[in-house]
């Protein structure tokens, strides 16, 4: 129903956020991964978003990355894990960490994320298994690049979800040094 809203940062409070559009203030929960990357109070905004009505409830999701909106999508048509124990997942995964976690059948990352058991770990990994893969294929620089760049920033003391941040900031085609200097930039931001 509601597939994108484009509007003002109005307000921030993890996990929610306020969109004005034109006068009408949206509340929107997104995962930690897009809290970080919004831009400052009153700054234009644009977020992909999903709508949940239920019984009791009309939510708004929001996501900056059609990635992160169709994984969404995916992992609330499991039995059992529902719009916030998605957020959840994508708050402590990025999308690429849940695509490999679900490629290397390992349960051992998602139990590390808030909310999630090993029975609950090995249902998603058997569900999700390729659901995720094509439509969200793997990162478009060389996937070695990449973990060199991600674990540069590791070892320079940022945590994952920082690192996972500025490799969505580089280009395509960006070698390990030029991406090292680009994520750093984009940290110091």
């Amino acid at each position: 129903m509601i597939g994108r809203l484009q509007g003002r940062l109005a307000g921030k409070a993890p996990p929610q956020v306020l969109i004005d559009v034109q006068g009408v203030g949206y509340e929107v929960d997104v995962p930690m991964s897009t809290f970080c990357a919004l831009p400052a109070l009153g700054e234009p905004v644009s977020l992909l978003t999903h709508f949940v009505v239920r019984e009791d409830a009309q939510v708004l999701f929001g996501f900056l990355g059609g990635d992160e909106r169709e994984a969404f999508r995916q992992l609330i048509k499991i039995s059992g894990v529902g719009p916030r124990t998605a957020l959840s997942l994508l708050s402590g995964l990025s999308v690429a960490d849940l695509q490999a976690a679900v490629a290397q059948q390992d349960a051992s990352r998602l139990v590390k994320v808030p909310g999630i058991g090993k029975k609950t770990a090995e249902r998603l990994l058997l569900e999700l298994k390729g659901k995720l893969g094509e439509a969200l294929a793997a990162p478009s620089s060389t996937p070695s690049a990449r973990g060199d760049i991600q674990q540069a920033l590791l070892a320079l003391g940022y945590n994952e979800r920082e690192a996972d941040a500025a490799l969505k900031t580089l280009p395509a085609d960006v070698s390990v040094s030029d991406g090292i200097k680009l994520a750093l930039k984009a940290l110091s931001r």
